[in-house]
């Protein structure tokens, strides 16, 4: 292991952000081998103690990131206190535990879909923090066949509970017995937008999949299963980063 900045480690170790580290440090509140921490030092934590209010400080988890196709019904949560099914439960032991794997974002319990899992928190900031420009990508069918009117109300944001909402890319599929199925591009994800927004509409969801997190496509990857990140998928992450 290399030696790292005291920022790093303490962020790394989700215990801060960088900002709130450097803070730490300035307050003789960070110790490195029994000395005060000074800005600049560095550390490797395979041979050196870093100690924060007189607590060592562990080394991250090596970084993982997986993507799940949650089904329906799967609670988008580590712990649910009700006892529901979990996307955690979907991973093997040695995912699910003592590795902090957390979902990245949200997806309610009735959707379904593509759905990151990492203990990556600067991966995780990059994904759901607007500046970086993550765009999600939604199939989803509505009740009934929404006005060309109520499509464009959709396109200029429909706003919600006195907030304005972004605009939102809605383009029809195909139409049936369901209703219609519509395809959603949007860069923002307020608790239960689509499904919010569709009901003010007057046409309600019946079956909300997200198919793409940014570059990151669901594809073939069946229902309820899961896939490490290739390596071509990390690079399109770090480039809109």
């Amino acid at each position: 292991m290399t030696a790292q900045r005291l920022q790093k480690l303490l962020a790394s170790a989700g215990l801060c952000s960088r900002r709130r580290a450097e803070e730490l440090i300035l307050q003789g509140r960070v110790t490195l081998n029994g000395a005060m921490a000074r800005l600049g030092d560095q550390a490797d934590l395979s041979s050196d103690r870093l100690e924060l209010d007189g607590r060592p400080v562990a080394a991250a988890a090596p970084a993982i990131t997986v993507l799940l196709n949650k089904p329906r019904g799967v609670i988008c949560s580590c712990h649910d206190p009700e006892g529901r099914r979990t996307v955690l439960d979907l991973l093997p032991p040695e995912l699910s535990e003592a590795t902090g794997l957390h979902p990245v974002g949200r997806l309610d319990g009735a959707s379904r879909g593509a759905l990151l899992l990492s203990n990556d928190g600067a991966l995780t900031l990059r994904l759901t923090h607007p500046r970086f420009g993550h765009r999600k990508h939604y199939r989803v069918w509505v009740a009934g066949e929404p006005a060309p009117e109520a499509l464009e109300q959709w396109r200029q944001g429909v706003p919600l509970n006195g907030q304005p909402s972004q605009p939102v890319a809605v383009r029809p599929l195909a139409r049936g017995v369901r209703g219609t199925l519509l395809e959603l591009e949007m860069g923002e994800g307020r608790n239960r937008q689509i499904r919010r927004t569709a009901e003010l509409l007057g046409h309600p969801v019946r079956d909300l999949q997200r198919v793409a997190i940014g570059p990151l496509r669901l594809g073939e990857l069946p229902e309820g299963r899961w896939r490490h990140l290739a390596p071509q998928e990390w690079k399109d992450l770090d480039a809109r980063a």
